[in-house]
C-alpha cells in the first residue's frame, strides 16, 4: 500500500535566465520536471546540512565527560557579572 502525500505548500523563486536554463537542462537529463528536480535537490542539500545541527553522537567515555561537564559548577565570570550589574541603556534610570 502506498501513501500519497498531498503537496499543499508553494515556494516561489526568482532566478536568472542562466540559472533557469541550467536547472531545466539538469531536469531534462534526469527526465523529470524542473519543479521535481529543484525540490529533490533542495531536500538532498537540507539532509546534508541539518544532521550536525540536530544531534550528535559520542562514544561512552566522551558521553561521560560531557555529562560531567554539564553537572560541574559554573566557573566564576566576573566580567559577565559586571555587565549584568550595570544599568541597561534601554531602560530608564529609576533615579531620574
Amino acid at each position: 500500500m502506498s501513501v500519497s502525500l498531498t503537496r499543499s505548500e508553494k515556494l516561489d523563486l526568482r532566478l536568472t535566465r542562466e540559472a533557469k536554463l541550467t536547472l531545466s537542462a539538469a531536469a531534462l537529463a534526469l527526465q523529470c520536471s524542473v519543479s521535481e528536480f529543484v525540490l529533490q535537490s533542495a531536500l538532498a542539500r537540507a539532509a546534508e546540512t541539518l544532521p550536525d545541527r540536530q544531534g550528535f553522537g559520542l562514544y561512552a567515555d566522551q558521553w561521560q565527560a560531557f555529562l560531567t561537564a554539564l553537572d560541574a559548577s559554573p566557573r566564576p565570570m566576573p566580567r559577565l557579572a559586571k555587565m549584568f550589574a550595570a544599568n541597561s541603556p534601554f531602560e530608564s534610570d529609576p533615579a531620574s
